[in-house]
Protein backbone atom coordinates (compact mmCIF):
# COMPACT_ATOMS: atom_id res chain seq x y z
CA UNK A 1 0.00 0.00 0.00
CA UNK A 2 1.65 3.03 -1.53
CA UNK A 3 1.03 5.74 0.72
CA UNK A 4 1.78 9.86 0.80
CA UNK A 5 5.14 10.67 2.09
CA UNK A 6 3.59 13.04 4.70
CA UNK A 7 1.48 9.61 6.27
CA UNK A 8 4.65 8.05 7.00
CA UNK A 9 5.83 11.31 8.55
CA UNK A 10 2.98 11.43 10.63
CA UNK A 11 3.23 8.04 11.87
CA UNK A 12 6.55 8.38 12.99
CA UNK A 13 5.43 11.59 14.90
CA UNK A 14 3.54 9.65 16.81
CA UNK A 15 5.32 6.97 17.65
CA UNK A 16 8.45 9.20 19.04
CA UNK A 17 5.20 11.27 21.10
CA UNK A 18 4.68 7.89 23.18
CA UNK A 19 8.29 7.42 23.31
CA UNK A 20 9.31 10.94 24.60
CA UNK A 21 6.96 10.34 27.79
CA UNK A 22 6.45 6.75 28.10
CA UNK A 23 7.77 6.90 31.53
CA UNK A 24 6.81 10.06 32.58
CA UNK A 25 4.44 8.63 34.54
CA UNK A 26 3.89 4.61 36.05
CA UNK A 27 2.09 1.66 35.00
CA UNK A 28 -1.51 1.76 34.63
CA UNK A 29 -3.70 -0.25 36.60
CA UNK A 30 -4.85 -2.09 33.83
CA UNK A 31 -1.88 -3.14 32.84
CA UNK A 32 -1.23 -4.71 36.07
CA UNK A 33 -4.35 -6.89 35.42
CA UNK A 34 -2.86 -7.73 32.08
CA UNK A 35 0.36 -9.30 33.27
CA UNK A 36 -1.18 -10.78 35.96
CA UNK A 37 -3.66 -12.59 33.34
CA UNK A 38 -0.24 -13.03 30.99
CA UNK A 39 0.69 -15.61 34.05
CA UNK A 40 -2.19 -18.11 33.43
CA UNK A 41 -3.07 -17.88 29.57
CA UNK A 42 -6.71 -19.09 28.90
CA UNK A 43 -9.47 -19.18 26.32
CA UNK A 44 -11.42 -16.47 28.21
CA UNK A 45 -11.02 -14.59 31.11
CA UNK A 46 -14.20 -12.50 33.03
CA UNK A 47 -13.52 -9.65 32.02
CA UNK A 48 -12.03 -10.11 27.91
CA UNK A 49 -11.60 -12.04 25.55
CA UNK A 50 -8.05 -13.74 25.37
CA UNK A 51 -6.21 -12.16 22.29
CA UNK A 52 -4.85 -8.99 24.39
CA UNK A 53 -3.58 -11.40 27.32
CA UNK A 54 -1.19 -13.70 24.43
CA UNK A 55 -0.02 -10.51 23.57
CA UNK A 56 0.94 -9.15 26.74
CA UNK A 57 2.44 -12.55 27.43
CA UNK A 58 4.30 -12.09 24.14
CA UNK A 59 5.62 -8.65 25.10
CA UNK A 60 6.90 -9.46 28.48
CA UNK A 61 8.68 -13.05 27.68
CA UNK A 62 10.09 -10.78 24.11
CA UNK A 63 10.46 -7.35 25.09
CA UNK A 64 10.63 -7.35 28.96
CA UNK A 65 8.70 -6.21 32.05
CA UNK A 66 10.12 -2.42 31.27
CA UNK A 67 7.06 0.55 30.65
CA UNK A 68 8.88 0.54 27.30
CA UNK A 69 8.53 -2.75 26.50
CA UNK A 70 5.27 -3.53 28.26
CA UNK A 71 3.76 -0.13 26.03
CA UNK A 72 5.85 -0.50 22.85
CA UNK A 73 3.27 -2.74 20.70
CA UNK A 74 0.20 -0.21 21.81
CA UNK A 75 2.51 2.76 20.19
CA UNK A 76 3.29 1.13 17.40
CA UNK A 77 -0.31 0.07 17.02
CA UNK A 78 -0.89 3.32 16.97
CA UNK A 79 1.10 3.84 14.12
CA UNK A 80 -0.76 1.45 11.96
CA UNK A 81 -4.05 2.83 12.39
CA UNK A 82 -2.66 6.46 11.22
CA UNK A 83 -1.64 4.41 8.00
CA UNK A 84 -5.06 2.47 7.83
CA UNK A 85 -6.89 5.67 8.10
CA UNK A 86 -4.69 6.89 5.28
CA UNK A 87 -4.90 4.06 3.41
CA UNK A 88 -8.65 3.74 3.73
CA UNK A 89 -8.75 7.37 1.88
CA UNK A 90 -6.68 6.18 -0.66
CA UNK A 91 -9.53 3.71 -1.77
CA UNK A 92 -12.17 6.26 -1.51
CA UNK A 93 -9.64 7.75 -4.19
CA UNK A 94 -8.22 10.70 -1.79
CA UNK A 95 -5.08 12.26 -3.06
CA UNK A 96 -2.02 13.39 -1.26
CA UNK A 97 -3.61 16.07 0.99
CA UNK A 98 -6.43 13.32 2.07
CA UNK A 99 -3.99 10.78 3.17
CA UNK A 100 -2.25 13.24 5.05
CA UNK A 101 -5.40 15.52 6.96
CA UNK A 102 -7.12 11.76 7.58
CA UNK A 103 -3.64 10.55 8.80
CA UNK A 104 -3.52 13.60 10.84
CA UNK A 105 -7.19 13.01 12.30
CA UNK A 106 -6.28 10.02 13.57
CA UNK A 107 -2.80 10.84 15.17
CA UNK A 108 -3.65 13.41 16.97
CA UNK A 109 -7.49 12.48 18.35
CA UNK A 110 -6.90 12.88 22.26
CA UNK A 111 -8.89 9.11 22.55
CA UNK A 112 -6.33 7.52 20.41
CA UNK A 113 -3.03 9.36 21.91
CA UNK A 114 -4.24 8.16 25.27
CA UNK A 115 -5.47 4.11 24.29
CA UNK A 116 -2.35 3.49 22.90
CA UNK A 117 -0.37 4.99 25.07
CA UNK A 118 -0.65 1.85 27.95
CA UNK A 119 -1.12 -1.33 27.42
CA UNK A 120 -4.92 -2.67 26.63
CA UNK A 121 -7.28 -4.02 24.64
CA UNK A 122 -8.50 -0.98 23.57
CA UNK A 123 -5.48 -0.05 21.76
CA UNK A 124 -5.50 -3.01 19.15
CA UNK A 125 -9.55 -2.67 18.65
CA UNK A 126 -9.23 -0.12 16.24
CA UNK A 127 -7.58 -1.63 13.87
CA UNK A 128 -9.09 -4.93 13.54
CA UNK A 129 -12.43 -2.55 13.08
CA UNK A 130 -10.66 -0.48 10.30
CA UNK A 131 -8.68 -3.15 9.04
CA UNK A 132 -12.15 -4.91 8.28
CA UNK A 133 -13.23 -1.86 6.63
CA UNK A 134 -10.69 -1.29 4.64
CA UNK A 135 -11.09 -4.79 3.01
CA UNK A 136 -14.53 -4.19 2.43
CA UNK A 137 -14.25 -0.82 0.96
CA UNK A 138 -11.60 -2.85 -1.78
CA UNK A 139 -14.60 -5.27 -2.32
CA UNK A 140 -17.09 -2.17 -2.32
CA UNK A 141 -14.34 -0.60 -5.62
CA UNK A 142 -14.34 -3.77 -7.12
CA UNK A 143 -12.09 -6.38 -5.83
CA UNK A 144 -12.55 -10.06 -5.59
CA UNK A 145 -15.39 -10.78 -3.28
CA UNK A 146 -13.08 -13.51 -1.90
CA UNK A 147 -11.71 -10.77 0.40
CA UNK A 148 -14.44 -10.87 2.28
CA UNK A 149 -12.48 -14.19 3.90
CA UNK A 150 -10.17 -12.28 4.77
CA UNK A 151 -12.58 -9.68 6.31
CA UNK A 152 -14.16 -12.73 8.39
CA UNK A 153 -10.98 -13.64 9.64
CA UNK A 154 -9.95 -9.78 11.00
CA UNK A 155 -13.29 -10.05 13.05
CA UNK A 156 -13.45 -13.40 14.49
CA UNK A 157 -9.20 -11.99 15.68
CA UNK A 158 -11.35 -8.63 16.50
CA UNK A 159 -14.00 -10.36 18.23
CA UNK A 160 -10.67 -12.71 20.43
CA UNK A 161 -10.16 -9.18 21.10
CA UNK A 162 -12.77 -7.25 22.47
CA UNK A 163 -16.44 -7.99 22.51
CA UNK A 164 -17.68 -4.66 21.55
CA UNK A 165 -17.18 -6.44 18.09
CA UNK A 166 -20.06 -8.19 18.48
CA UNK A 167 -21.93 -4.78 17.81
CA UNK A 168 -19.33 -3.86 15.00
CA UNK A 169 -20.52 -6.43 13.17
CA UNK A 170 -24.28 -6.02 13.88
CA UNK A 171 -23.81 -2.50 12.67
CA UNK A 172 -22.07 -3.18 9.55
CA UNK A 173 -24.63 -5.92 8.59
CA UNK A 174 -27.48 -3.18 8.91
CA UNK A 175 -25.33 -0.92 7.05
CA UNK A 176 -25.31 -4.00 4.22
CA UNK A 177 -28.82 -4.09 4.42
CA UNK A 178 -30.40 -0.79 4.07
CA UNK A 179 -27.60 -0.03 1.41
CA UNK A 180 -27.17 -0.78 -2.25
CA UNK A 181 -24.43 -3.13 -1.10
CA UNK A 182 -27.09 -5.58 0.00
CA UNK A 183 -26.39 -7.42 -2.65
CA UNK A 184 -23.27 -8.87 -1.21
CA UNK A 185 -25.79 -10.84 1.03
CA UNK A 186 -26.96 -13.17 -1.73
CA UNK A 187 -23.10 -14.33 -2.66
CA UNK A 188 -21.71 -17.17 -0.94
CA UNK A 189 -18.59 -15.46 0.18
CA UNK A 190 -19.57 -12.92 3.02
CA UNK A 191 -21.16 -16.13 4.52
CA UNK A 192 -18.63 -18.20 4.31
CA UNK A 193 -16.16 -15.03 5.85
CA UNK A 194 -18.72 -14.66 8.76
CA UNK A 195 -18.49 -18.44 9.27
CA UNK A 196 -14.56 -18.02 9.90
CA UNK A 197 -14.71 -15.31 11.92
CA UNK A 198 -17.09 -17.72 14.36
CA UNK A 199 -14.67 -20.56 14.07
CA UNK A 200 -11.78 -18.20 15.55
CA UNK A 201 -14.68 -16.73 18.26
CA UNK A 202 -15.34 -20.26 19.29
CA UNK A 203 -12.81 -20.60 21.53
CA UNK A 204 -13.80 -18.12 23.45
CA UNK A 205 -17.52 -18.58 23.32
CA UNK A 206 -17.08 -22.33 24.35
CA UNK A 207 -14.93 -21.20 27.52
CA UNK A 208 -17.93 -18.26 28.08
CA UNK A 209 -19.97 -21.51 28.07
CA UNK A 210 -17.77 -23.09 30.56
CA UNK A 211 -18.18 -20.67 32.96
CA UNK A 212 -21.40 -19.81 32.69
CA UNK A 213 -21.06 -16.90 30.37
CA UNK A 214 -19.26 -15.21 33.04
CA UNK A 215 -18.91 -12.06 30.61
CA UNK A 216 -22.57 -11.51 30.74
CA UNK A 217 -23.02 -11.88 34.51
CA UNK A 218 -19.59 -9.40 35.27
CA UNK A 219 -22.01 -7.10 32.74
CA UNK A 220 -24.66 -7.00 34.18
CA UNK A 221 -23.66 -6.43 37.61
CA UNK A 222 -21.93 -3.25 36.14
CA UNK A 223 -25.25 -2.52 34.59
CA UNK A 224 -27.22 -2.30 37.95
CA UNK A 225 -24.05 -0.86 40.21
CA UNK A 226 -24.25 2.41 38.60
CA UNK A 227 -20.39 2.46 38.47
CA UNK A 228 -20.48 3.94 35.11
CA UNK A 229 -21.15 7.35 34.58
CA UNK A 230 -24.58 7.97 33.14
CA UNK A 231 -24.68 8.91 29.43
CA UNK A 232 -27.41 10.15 27.26
CA UNK A 233 -27.55 10.68 23.35
CA UNK A 234 -26.56 14.50 23.49
CA UNK A 235 -23.82 13.48 26.58
CA UNK A 236 -22.56 11.01 24.57
CA UNK A 237 -22.59 13.25 21.19
CA UNK A 238 -20.76 15.97 23.65
CA UNK A 239 -18.34 13.61 24.51
CA UNK A 240 -17.14 12.62 20.93
CA UNK A 241 -15.84 16.07 20.42
CA UNK A 242 -13.65 16.16 23.30
CA UNK A 243 -12.28 12.74 22.49
CA UNK A 244 -11.64 13.29 18.85
CA UNK A 245 -10.45 16.72 18.93
CA UNK A 246 -13.59 19.18 18.56
CA UNK A 247 -11.68 20.48 15.61
CA UNK A 248 -11.16 17.24 13.61
CA UNK A 249 -15.57 17.14 14.31
CA UNK A 250 -16.12 19.34 10.47
CA UNK A 251 -14.09 16.54 9.18
CA UNK A 252 -15.84 13.72 10.43
CA UNK A 253 -19.12 14.76 9.81
CA UNK A 254 -18.59 15.92 6.40
CA UNK A 255 -17.47 12.56 6.01
CA UNK A 256 -20.82 11.01 7.32
CA UNK A 257 -22.78 13.19 5.03
CA UNK A 258 -20.26 11.85 2.55
CA UNK A 259 -20.80 8.46 2.75
CA UNK A 260 -24.14 8.76 2.87
CA UNK A 261 -23.95 10.17 -0.78
CA UNK A 262 -21.96 7.83 -2.31
CA UNK A 263 -23.31 5.12 -3.87
CA UNK A 264 -21.26 2.69 -3.15
CA UNK A 265 -19.67 3.54 0.82
CA UNK A 266 -23.32 4.31 1.95
CA UNK A 267 -23.15 1.21 4.07
CA UNK A 268 -20.24 2.50 5.79
CA UNK A 269 -22.77 5.66 7.03
CA UNK A 270 -24.93 3.46 8.07
CA UNK A 271 -22.97 1.42 10.04
CA UNK A 272 -21.56 4.25 11.65
CA UNK A 273 -25.19 5.38 12.69
CA UNK A 274 -25.77 2.12 13.91
CA UNK A 275 -22.89 2.24 16.02
CA UNK A 276 -24.49 5.29 17.95
CA UNK A 277 -27.68 4.47 18.64
CA UNK A 278 -26.26 0.51 19.75
CA UNK A 279 -24.19 2.11 22.42
CA UNK A 280 -26.51 5.07 23.20
CA UNK A 281 -29.24 2.42 23.64
CA UNK A 282 -26.77 0.02 25.81
CA UNK A 283 -25.62 2.77 27.64
CA UNK A 284 -21.93 2.22 26.63
CA UNK A 285 -18.88 4.00 27.56
CA UNK A 286 -18.49 6.83 25.66
CA UNK A 287 -14.92 5.76 24.10
CA UNK A 288 -16.62 3.00 22.76
CA UNK A 289 -17.91 4.41 19.62
CA UNK A 290 -14.45 5.69 18.83
CA UNK A 291 -12.70 2.79 17.22
CA UNK A 292 -15.19 3.62 13.86
CA UNK A 293 -13.94 7.36 13.16
CA UNK A 294 -10.41 6.71 11.12
CA UNK A 295 -12.99 6.01 8.18
CA UNK A 296 -15.22 8.99 8.53
CA UNK A 297 -11.95 10.86 8.83
CA UNK A 298 -10.99 9.49 5.82
CA UNK A 299 -14.39 10.22 3.90
CA UNK A 300 -14.45 13.57 5.54
CA UNK A 301 -10.54 14.34 4.58
CA UNK A 302 -11.64 13.18 0.98
CA UNK A 303 -14.81 15.57 0.80
CA UNK A 304 -11.96 18.54 2.17
CA UNK A 305 -10.00 17.67 -0.37
CA UNK A 306 -12.12 18.23 -3.04
CA UNK A 307 -13.86 21.67 -1.59
CA UNK A 308 -10.66 23.32 -0.56
CA UNK A 309 -9.27 23.58 -4.04
CA UNK A 310 -10.82 26.62 -4.89
CA UNK A 311 -10.00 28.24 -1.20
CA UNK A 312 -6.83 29.49 -1.13
CA UNK A 313 -4.64 28.82 1.79
CA UNK A 314 -8.02 26.66 3.45
CA UNK A 315 -6.32 23.01 3.68
CA UNK A 316 -3.13 24.82 5.20
CA UNK A 317 -5.62 26.52 7.79
CA UNK A 318 -8.02 23.50 8.55
CA UNK A 319 -4.15 21.45 8.88
CA UNK A 320 -3.47 24.35 11.08
CA UNK A 321 -6.34 23.96 13.21
CA UNK A 322 -7.12 20.44 13.71
CA UNK A 323 -2.82 20.56 14.38
CA UNK A 324 -2.71 23.71 17.12
CA UNK A 325 -6.07 22.29 19.03
CA UNK A 326 -4.49 18.44 19.24
CA UNK A 327 -1.35 19.71 20.57
CA UNK A 328 -3.78 21.93 23.20
CA UNK A 329 -5.32 18.78 23.76
CA UNK A 330 -2.35 16.34 23.68
CA UNK A 331 -1.18 16.69 27.70
CA UNK A 332 -4.94 15.42 28.41
CA UNK A 333 -4.11 11.88 26.85
CA UNK A 334 0.10 11.73 26.97
CA UNK A 335 1.72 12.44 29.98
CA UNK A 336 3.51 14.97 28.51
CA UNK A 337 3.76 17.41 31.56
CA UNK A 338 5.07 16.53 35.24
CA UNK A 339 2.07 15.94 37.25
CA UNK A 340 1.89 19.08 39.34
CA UNK A 341 2.48 21.46 35.88
CA UNK A 342 -0.34 19.23 34.66
CA UNK A 343 -2.23 19.90 37.34
CA UNK A 344 -2.14 23.56 36.55
CA UNK A 345 -2.38 23.35 33.33
CA UNK A 346 -5.09 21.73 33.44
CA UNK A 347 -7.15 24.15 35.84
CA UNK A 348 -6.55 26.82 33.44
CA UNK A 349 -7.61 25.25 30.19
CA UNK A 350 -10.97 24.21 32.29
CA UNK A 351 -10.80 20.98 30.34
CA UNK A 352 -11.25 17.72 31.80
CA UNK A 353 -11.49 14.20 29.94
CA UNK A 354 -15.16 12.95 29.47
CA UNK A 355 -15.95 10.94 33.03
CA UNK A 356 -16.41 7.05 32.15
CA UNK A 357 -17.11 6.31 36.09
CA UNK A 358 -18.54 7.41 38.71
CA UNK A 359 -15.61 7.91 41.08
CA UNK A 360 -14.72 10.59 43.32
CA UNK A 361 -11.85 12.06 41.35
CA UNK A 362 -8.38 13.45 43.57
CA UNK A 363 -6.11 15.54 41.64
CA UNK A 364 -5.84 14.21 38.67
CA UNK A 365 -8.62 12.92 35.85
CA UNK A 366 -8.34 8.98 36.68
CA UNK A 367 -6.41 8.00 33.51
CA UNK A 368 -3.92 9.35 35.03
CA UNK A 369 -4.48 8.89 38.77
CA UNK A 370 -4.00 4.99 37.98
CA UNK A 371 -0.78 5.57 36.69
CA UNK A 372 0.63 6.51 40.73
CA UNK A 373 0.60 4.30 43.54
CA UNK A 374 1.28 0.77 42.82
CA UNK A 375 5.35 0.84 43.48
CA UNK A 376 4.30 2.64 47.10
CA UNK A 377 1.33 0.60 47.58
CA UNK A 378 3.61 -2.82 47.68
CA UNK A 379 6.01 -1.54 49.01
CA UNK A 380 4.40 -0.65 52.25
CA UNK A 381 2.79 -4.50 52.09
CA UNK A 382 6.48 -5.94 51.87
CA UNK A 383 7.29 -3.60 55.16
CA UNK A 384 4.44 -5.85 56.76
CA UNK A 385 5.15 -8.94 55.45
CA UNK A 386 9.17 -8.54 56.07
CA UNK A 387 8.02 -8.29 59.89
CA UNK A 388 6.84 -11.45 60.43
CA UNK A 389 8.66 -14.15 61.43
CA UNK A 390 9.64 -16.97 59.20
CA UNK A 391 6.91 -19.45 60.30
CA UNK A 392 4.46 -16.94 59.74
CA UNK A 393 5.55 -15.66 56.10
CA UNK A 394 5.18 -19.41 55.57
CA UNK A 395 1.70 -19.41 56.19
CA UNK A 396 0.80 -15.76 54.61
CA UNK A 397 -1.41 -14.85 52.50
CA UNK A 398 -1.41 -10.78 50.74
CA UNK A 399 -5.69 -10.36 49.85
CA UNK A 400 -6.54 -7.05 47.58
CA UNK A 401 -9.90 -6.03 46.96
CA UNK A 402 -9.25 -5.10 43.66
CA UNK A 403 -7.19 -6.49 40.80
CA UNK A 404 -5.05 -3.06 40.75
CA UNK A 405 -3.79 -3.69 44.17
CA UNK A 406 -3.66 -7.29 43.60
CA UNK A 407 -1.71 -6.59 40.29
CA UNK A 408 0.52 -4.49 42.08
CA UNK A 409 1.51 -7.46 44.40
CA UNK A 410 1.94 -9.44 41.97
CA UNK A 411 4.18 -7.04 39.81
CA UNK A 412 6.26 -5.34 42.06
CA UNK A 413 6.45 -7.48 45.05
CA UNK A 414 8.91 -9.88 43.21
CA UNK A 415 11.64 -7.47 44.09
CA UNK A 416 10.44 -7.82 47.87
CA UNK A 417 9.80 -11.37 47.59
CA UNK A 418 5.98 -11.55 48.55
CA UNK A 419 4.02 -14.40 47.39
CA UNK A 420 1.53 -13.98 44.87
CA UNK A 421 -1.49 -11.79 45.99
CA UNK A 422 -4.93 -13.19 45.71
CA UNK A 423 -8.40 -11.42 45.27
CA UNK A 424 -12.18 -12.22 44.62
CA UNK A 425 -11.95 -9.71 42.02
CA UNK A 426 -12.82 -10.43 38.19
CA UNK A 427 -10.53 -13.22 36.96
CA UNK A 428 -8.57 -13.20 40.43
CA UNK A 429 -12.06 -15.00 42.05
CA UNK A 430 -11.42 -17.64 39.16
CA UNK A 431 -7.39 -18.26 40.17
CA UNK A 432 -8.77 -19.30 43.57
CA UNK A 433 -6.98 -18.83 47.23
CA UNK A 434 -3.75 -20.06 45.83
CA UNK A 435 -3.60 -22.74 48.32
CA UNK A 436 -4.02 -20.04 51.28
CA UNK A 437 -5.35 -20.88 54.96
CA UNK A 438 -6.05 -17.84 55.95
CA UNK A 439 -3.91 -18.33 59.53
CA UNK A 440 -2.25 -15.48 58.73
CA UNK A 441 -3.35 -12.75 56.31
CA UNK A 442 -2.36 -9.39 55.00
CA UNK A 443 -5.38 -7.54 53.79
CA UNK A 444 -5.67 -4.41 51.98
CA UNK A 445 -8.51 -1.43 52.01
CA UNK A 446 -11.01 -3.35 54.35
CA UNK A 447 -12.71 -2.12 57.94
CA UNK A 448 -11.83 -3.94 61.00
CA UNK A 449 -15.58 -4.31 61.83
CA UNK A 450 -16.05 -6.45 58.71
CA UNK A 451 -12.40 -8.26 59.15
CA UNK A 452 -13.97 -9.42 62.88
CA UNK A 453 -16.35 -11.20 61.57
CA UNK A 454 -14.16 -13.47 59.57
CA UNK A 455 -10.84 -13.51 61.47
CA UNK A 456 -9.78 -14.23 65.22
CA UNK A 457 -7.39 -11.58 65.02
CA UNK A 458 -7.13 -7.96 63.73
CA UNK A 459 -4.36 -5.58 63.28
CA UNK A 460 -4.22 -2.23 61.56
CA UNK A 461 -0.24 -2.46 61.01
CA UNK A 462 0.46 0.38 57.92
CA UNK A 463 -1.89 2.78 56.03
CA UNK A 464 -1.23 3.20 52.02
CA UNK A 465 -0.80 6.53 50.49
CA UNK A 466 -0.04 8.27 47.63
CA UNK A 467 -1.22 12.44 46.58
CA UNK A 468 -1.87 11.66 43.30
CA UNK A 469 -3.51 8.04 43.97
CA UNK A 470 -7.04 8.00 43.21
CA UNK A 471 -8.96 8.75 46.31
CA UNK A 472 -10.34 5.02 46.64
CA UNK A 473 -6.76 3.98 46.76
CA UNK A 474 -5.28 6.51 49.26
CA UNK A 475 -5.01 6.59 53.06
CA UNK A 476 -6.44 2.71 53.10
CA UNK A 477 -5.74 0.63 56.11
CA UNK A 478 -3.55 -2.07 55.86
CA UNK A 479 -4.90 -4.94 58.08
CA UNK A 480 -2.88 -8.03 59.64
CA UNK A 481 -5.52 -10.45 60.33
CA UNK A 482 -5.14 -14.24 61.87
CA UNK A 483 -6.99 -17.45 62.88
CA UNK A 484 -9.82 -17.31 59.85
CA UNK A 485 -13.29 -18.32 61.39
CA UNK A 486 -14.29 -20.15 58.63
CA UNK A 487 -12.59 -22.58 56.14
CA UNK A 488 -11.59 -20.94 53.09
CA UNK A 489 -13.30 -23.37 50.80
CA UNK A 490 -16.55 -21.86 51.96
CA UNK A 491 -15.41 -18.38 52.41
CA UNK A 492 -13.82 -17.89 48.98
CA UNK A 493 -17.64 -18.31 46.62
CA UNK A 494 -19.03 -15.72 49.23
CA UNK A 495 -16.85 -12.95 48.75
CA UNK A 496 -16.91 -13.30 45.27
CA UNK A 497 -16.71 -9.88 43.08
CA UNK A 498 -17.58 -9.40 39.52
CA UNK A 499 -18.01 -5.37 39.05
Amino acid sequence: MKLAKSVYVIAALAVIAHIVCITQYGIFRDELYYLACSEHLDWGYVDQPPLSIVIAWFARNVFGESLFAIRILAVLAHAGLVLLTAGIAKQFAGGKFAQSMAALCSAIAPIYLGTTHFFSMNAFEPLFWMGCVYIAVTIFNGASEKRWLWFGVLAGLSLENKHTTLFFGAAFVIGLLLSPQRRHLIRPWIWLGGLIAVALFLPNLLWEMRHDFATIELLNNIAHSHKNSPVGAWSFFGAQLTLMNPMTAPVWIAGLFWLFRSRDYRALGWCSVALFLEFVVMKGKVYYLSPVYPMLFAAGSVWLERASRAVPFGRAVAVALVTIAGVILAPLALPILPVETFIAYQKRLRLEPPATETHRLGKLPQFYADMHGWPEMAATVAGVYNRLSPADKAKCAIFGQNYGQAGAIDFYGKRYGLPKAISAHQNYYLWGPRGATGEVMIVLDDDRETLLKIFDQVEEVAVVRHPYAMPYENDKPVHLCRGMKLPMRELWPRIKKWI
